[in-house]
């Protein structure tokens, strides 16, 4: 068969054709490839350069949004009376505030907690609605104990009290608190420093929940004898709900390691069952850590404004186990305490309580309802209430280690005009509201309890590892993360803030994962 020069050609361009098309899929394929590494190698540049992510909120900066379903914003938060839905982080703030008030209005403390709290988190909520809920569902503590106390006093007759415990939280492990003795105890009050406690022992880390207890009974005008017959019916009745790894009661205000020997003793008469991982419950060497603990939290916020303990004026507002802690610590750094005061007044050293002066006070409030008025007796540059506001006296820093309530709006005016430059609390609830809206306007620092409160925590989950270097890098740790929430929920400053976040964060995420209990 004879075949024309036109096919011929016909075929050669068309083999050229597919011969071109070939090399060009083979070019195209390896171009692909080159753009296919050069996006690899681009992504892992571009996810190498990115920010370091929050290690409490996972999130890549400041302004970014949690990276969840926003549905929840549409369920209703409260369907009590009619389905009621919020749309701000603020606003799921105000109803949670109204629904603690609408329950519990009585309990003024609890109320005051709330409030403060749920201010604080109403950003967390604008990012993440559904920690509105869990915060809904953590308002109510898991359980609520509260019990007579019959005991007999020196005369014969039968005294009662009213004893408390209240288990807030078991969400991060057993429960741990303190005990509070005095007449200013209340059911409101142990509730308030229930939920308080829940963010203090949260942001530590550690795997430990949230109990307080304690009763209106007054160890300070009673005999010995008497604390010890109270303590021993307290503990009777408390015995049925304490105990190692289910809850572990610790020292607190009006509770010394006195208080705290005869309650064991009581617990150990019980129960066989006294210790846990060789640590025996109840442990009273932790007396003086909180104190430190505290002064420690101080020396972490002075180095940020490139300042020190040395030569700080200190003035310390109390006089118990925890404010003689801080003036010894305070002494060890350089820092000159004022000040101490108790029911009777205050005593001011105006050239500082040195070490020696400072056994002298111990020695005096060592015996039960000793007043201070007794050191002026043995020290001749004493002033015993002159002026007649220990607020009155000029200072660098005060530390506040009395009663509840202790530094009102009036205190922080007049401290803050004498050139006070920061407030550290060293007890429970020691400043009211009003008076931490006056210290963030006029700018005086504020580290609050439920940050500074966390040394016993750090000596528990220690146990026979605890150490002086122990305590001074966990401090350094719990305040870099506080203090790196605060940044990043823009409130740069406010530990109070960024502590009650990081608390918390650990705890509605540990709430999560155990559902609806």
């Amino acid at each position: 068969m004879l075949r024309s020069p036109y096919s011929a050609a016909c075929r050669a361009i068309a083999a050229r054709s597919t011969a071109a098309h070939s090399f060009s899929k083979h070019a195209q394929q390896q171009q692909a490839a080159i753009i296919t590494t050069s996006s690899a190698a681009r992504f892992m540049s571009t996810k190498s350069n990115e920010p370091k992510k929050h290690l409490v909120t996972h999130e890549e900066g400041v302004h970014q949004t949690m990276k969840l379903p926003t549905a929840w914003r549409n369920k209703p938060l409260f369907r009590r009376q009619g389905d009621v839905r919020f749309k701000s982080g603020m606003q799921a703030s105000k109803l949670l505030i109204a629904e603690a008030h609408r329950r519990d209005a009585h309990e003024v403390e609890y109320i005051d907690s709330i409030t403060s709290t749920m201010e604080c988190l109403s950003p967390l909520f604008d990012r993440n609605p559904r920690y509105a809920f869990v915060a809904k569902q953590l308002m109510e503590p898991e359980r609520f104990i509260s019990f007579r106390v019959a005991w007999m006093d020196d005369v014969g007759v039968v005294r009662l009290n009213r004893g408390f415990r209240i288990q807030y939280s078991s969400s991060l492990g057993p429960y741990q608190g303190p005990l509070h003795l005095g007449p200013h105890v209340t059911g409101g009050l142990i509730k308030s420093l229930g939920f308080d406690n829940v963010f203090s022992n949260g942001l530590t880390g550690y795997d430990v929940g949230s109990s307080v207890g304690g009763s209106d009974f007054n160890p300070f005008d009673k005999s010995e004898a008497e604390v010890q017959r109270f303590c021993q019916s307290y503990m009777t009745e408390l015995s049925k709900y304490v105990g190692p790894d289910i809850d572990d009661p610790t020292m607190g205000m009006g509770v010394a390691e006195k208080e705290m020997g005869y309650l064991f003793g009581q617990y150990k008469r019980i129960n066989g069952k006294f210790t846990s991982g060789n640590v025996p419950f109840m442990n009273k060497k932790s007396s003086e850590v909180p104190g430190k603990a505290v002064v420690l939290f101080a020396k972490e916020m002075l180095k940020d404004i490139n300042q020190s303990l040395m030569g700080k004026r200190c003035l310390i507002v109390g006089s118990g186990k925890t404010a003689r802690a801080v003036a010894a610590k305070l002494l060890e750094y350089g820092a000159i305490p004022l000040t101490f005061t108790d029911e009777s007044g205050h005593v001011y050293e105006p050239s500082g309580i040195d070490s020696g002066k400072l056994r002298t006070i111990s020695n005096i409030k060592a015996d039960r309802g000793a007043m201070l008025g007794r050191y002026v007796i043995s020290s001749t540059t004493a002033k015993f209430n002159e002026p007649s506001s220990v607020f009155d006296i000029p200072c660098d820093l005060c530390f506040s280690c009395g009663p509840i309530k202790s530094i009102d709006k009036d205190a922080v005016t007049k401290l803050a005009d004498n050139g006070c430059m920061g407030v550290i609390e060293a007890g429970h609830k020691n400043v009211t509201l009003d008076a931490r809206q006056a210290l963030k306007s006029r700018g005086v620092m504020y580290a609050p309890h439920i940050v500074t409160l966390t040394g016993v925590n750090i000596v528990h989950a220690h146990k026979h590892d605890f150490s002086d270097k122990t305590l001074e890098d966990e401090v350094h740790r719990i305040y870099n993360d506080v203090k790196g929430a605060a940044t990043e929920f823009n409130a740069r400053g406010d530990l109070f803030a960024g502590g009650t976040i990081v608390g918390f964060l650990r705890v509605a995420d540990a709430m999560l994962a155990h559902g609806a209990i």
